[in-house]
């Protein structure tokens, strides 16, 4: 299908003339490039904003160099800039867990790495403010969301304060941006100065002591000082469990932070987007497809998810290491059907569509249209999870809106097959409810799942192996992806499929010590997987495990913590996930033996056979043919040595 450049929102001074505009109300700055799509930050706020009546103009990935035209080719706005420096962060986006440069940008033309800076949100706002000092600046994106407060930034390896401090601007919106941007640029039409706008929901501003809204209250969170965090990581740790509690509650409370002489006021969040609200944003005019300008251009994240539909938003799994509900919350907002087959047919007329929806999902498979049953229970929670340490008895979760959903995808003409490309939550399926009926759905959904809905690899999340890194990381135990597994294995059999079940794990997260490794790599070695979707633990601002790996102190516990943080502990720890590699034979060995858990290397480390694979002993022996009892013995000392620090230095560097 072919559109013209004013079915885009204008990039360019000739896009605005085409469309009669002079001038535009808001522009955008974005460091992605531009795809009119509904995953994509900036186009569903330009959309947005569009709807309510605004001339809304974006500049992607202008170049930040020189003289700064592209920050100057479109002019003064009438109301305000807005600064959203993409679908991830930056600095996530540029480096790898071992701060290596990526080869790839997922959100730039033809992957170029080169097109956006670090920490675009600083950069863009500094540069605006200097051309255009009395043009407010308003930050937006998962960057600026997650750097509210005083925060811990890996890469500089530093704790810093708001972002509003560093960039200069006048306010964030954090999390989904919709209503608080409709609301701020409604009261800026009507003439209200952005200095006076402290009060809307899901907005940070920064403020004088006496110009905090109503004074500081009984009822605000008053973290510690940014000061008070430079001189001591344990006030760090108790700020976070604080910022985690009300970034997941119905009814928030504020948060004020001090940094210097000023205030950090952090406003509630709206409630949780409504059906309605929500399909009114899926359903806005989005061509769907990049901007006219990257023509003959790959977008590689545009490649992934344009056959794909998010039904969706919101995760009340409260992962330690994930930002998703510090972003999105934990309350789940879902599509109507209605919408969702609405977005299904819009695929269906692209050129390129050959039947095949890659993914009907969101931030997890499995939780559309789940919430609490008695909702003024949910009201009152302070719980950052639903599902850890157990799902909670008043969560509803019943599979069957979701398997109506997916029965009414894959009844519209031209539709052959819908995959689920989201994670799964194999929690969700094995819990056993109270209602019969609800158990009676999990099972069908596991059945379709597997036998309908995989495009011959399930991507799951286990995580670990080990019970105690698990409980950290909010994770339910690997038995039940055991259980899970063997499932999947029977459903294969029984309909004749030969599909993989593709399991991610993490190293190096906080808690994980060497041993612990090792004995992922046996587990998973019994399970003949040889490990491909791996990966060191990147700590990122606002997660329960950053703050555990910076501060070494659980934020909820204050109990310390221990991290792998050294490339070489690191390195050590993740040598594990790749047993099966020859030229890691020598170095797994040597670890072993040093860690006093010689029992090990017999399973790990085999002779050769002559066919040139390992022996595998199968699921119910121990290492080495070693009885239980004497395993779990071994374990137990080892793990005694690691809580006191014995055991632990002596193999340092044996990389």
């Amino acid at each position: 299908m072919e559109y013209r450049l004013t079915d885009f929102l204008p990039t360019t001074k000739k896009e605005m003339e085409l469309r009669g505009w002079d001038r535009a109300d808001i522009i955008l700055f974005s460091a992605d490039a531009y795809v009119d799509h509904p995953a994509f930050g900036a186009a569903v706020i330009g959309r947005t904003l569009e709807r309510a009546g605004y001339k809304v103009a974006i500049v992607p990935q202008p170049d930040w160099h020189g003289d700064f035209r592209d920050f100057k080719k479109l002019g003064e706005p009438r109301l305000f800039f807005g600064v959203a420096p993409g679908c991830m962060d930056s600095m996530v986006n540029k480096y790898t867990a071992n701060r290596r440069l990526r080869s790839e940008d997922a959100y730039s033309p033809d992957g170029r790495h080169d097109m956006r800076p670090e920490y675009p949100t600083i950069v863009y706002s500094q540069i605006l403010r200097k051309l255009f000092p009395n043009v407010p600046v308003v930050l937006g994106g998962i960057e600026a969301s997650l750097r509210r407060l005083t925060h811990y930034d890996y890469w500089q390896d530093s704790l810093r304060k708001s972002i509003l401090c560093d960039s200069g601007a006048d306010m964030i919106i954090y999390g989904m941006g919709e209503k608080p941007v409709a609301e701020l640029a409604a009261r800026l039409d009507r003439g209200e100065p952005i200095g006076a706008l402290r009060d809307i929901p899901q907005t940070a501003v920064l403020c004088t002591e006496d110009n905090i809204p109503g004074g500081i209250g009984d009822a605000d969170v008053m973290l510690h000082s940014h000061e008070q965090c430079l001189a001591d990581k344990k006030a760090q740790a108790e700020n976070f469990k604080h910022i985690e509690v009300e970034s997941n509650m119905l009814h928030a409370r504020r948060i004020l932070q001090q940094v210097g002489k000023k205030w950090v006021v952090v406003n509630p969040p709206y409630p949780p987007m409504t059906t309605e609200e929500i399909d009114a944003s899926y359903d806005l005019p989005y061509t769907r497809v990049p901007h006219p300008k990257y023509k003959g251009k790959r977008i590689p994240a545009y490649e992934m998810i344009k056959h794909s539909v998010n039904i969706h938003r919101g995760c009340f799994g409260g992962c330690a290491f994930c930002t998703i509900s510090a972003h999105q919350g934990k309350f789940i907002s879902s599509r109507s059907k209605k919408s969702i087959l609405n977005e299904v047919r819009q695929i269906l007329k692209m050129d390129d569509f050959k039947g095949y929806i890659s993914d009907l999902g969101g931030p997890s498979a499995n939780m559309y249209g789940m919430s609490g049953n008695d909702k003024a229970l949910c009201a009152k929670c302070r719980r950052p999870s639903c599902i850890h340490p157990q799902i909670c008895p008043n969560l509803n979760t019943d599979h069957s809106r979701l398997l109506d959903i997916y029965h009414a995808v894959d009844s519209l003409p031209g539709i052959k097959k819908s995959f689920i490309g989201s994670g799964v939550r194999y929690d969700l399926l094995l819990h056993k409810s109270k209602d019969e009926n609800t158990n009676r759905a999990a099972r069908l959904y596991t059945e379709e799942l597997i036998r309908k809905h995989v495009s011959g690899r399930l991507k799951v999340a286990p995580e670990h192996t080990s019970d105690h890194v698990l409980r950290l990381m909010r994770k339910p135990s690997f038995g039940q992806f055991q259980e899970f597994k063997r499932i999947f294995d029977r459903v294969n059999r029984e309909a004749g499929l030969n599909q993989q079940i593709i399991p991610y794990f993490i190293s190096s997260h906080p808690g994980c010590h060497e041993e612990d490794m090792a004995e992922l790599a046996v587990l998973t070695k019994r399970m003949d997987f040889h490990l491909e979707q791996v990966q060191d633990f990147t700590p990122t601002p606002m997660t329960v495990s950053t703050e555990a790996w910076y501060t070494g102190y659980h934020p909820y516990t204050l109990e310390p913590v221990y991290s792998a943080k050294t490339q070489a502990e690191k390195l050590a720890q993740r040598q594990f996930f790749f047993w099966y590699k020859p030229e890691e034979r020598r170095n797994i060995e040597r670890s072993l033996r040093a860690m006093g858990r010689p029992d090990l290397i017999k399973e790990l480390c085999p002779p050769h056979n002559p066919n040139g694979r390992y022996r595998n002993r199968g699921n119910e022996t121990m290492p080495d043919n070693t009885p239980k009892q004497t395993y779990e013995d071994n374990r137990t000392k080892h793990r005694g040595q690691k809580a006191t620090g014995g055991g632990r230095r002596r193999y340092r560097g044996n990389r």
